[in-house]
């Protein structure tokens, strides 16, 4: 079965705040778990997501559709990261997820549909 896994933290608060040492403990981590996931055959994709203040939010209004900067105005976490695996179990899912949140306040887990749902 697929899943996401979406980690969700702010990469400039990150660099602004970590200690350097956790910052390349973690980079370490990343490299590692991306070549575990590739070398199992568990992952489909992944990317790592520039700052969420680089981000634009499109939205359709009354007036029409506007684009603001960043994913939210009253949130300082978004999406900084994911990645696609297809592996056997949710509770495998899981324990990906136990290993990444270490890194990151929230992962989360979603289930990557093979199309729309039945209606």
């Amino acid at each position: 079965m697929k899943y996401m896994i979406m980690m969700f933290g702010s990469a400039e608060g990150m660099t602004q705040t970590a200690d350097p040492a956790w910052i390349q403990e973690m980079i370490g981590f990343m490299i590692q778990i991306d070549k575990d996931l590739t070398e199992s055959g568990e992952l489909v994709f992944n990317a790592g997501l520039a700052d969420g203040s680089t981000a634009k939010t499109v939205r359709k209004t009354d007036h029409g559709v506007i684009a603001t900067d960043g994913p939210y105005a009253e949130s300082k976490e978004s999406l900084i990261g994911y990645w696609v695996v297809d592996v056997a179990s949710e509770e495998r899912a899981l324990e990906i997820c136990s290993s990444i949140v270490k890194y990151s306040g929230t992962v989360e887990l979603r289930v990557v549909q093979d199309g729309p749902p039945d209606v």
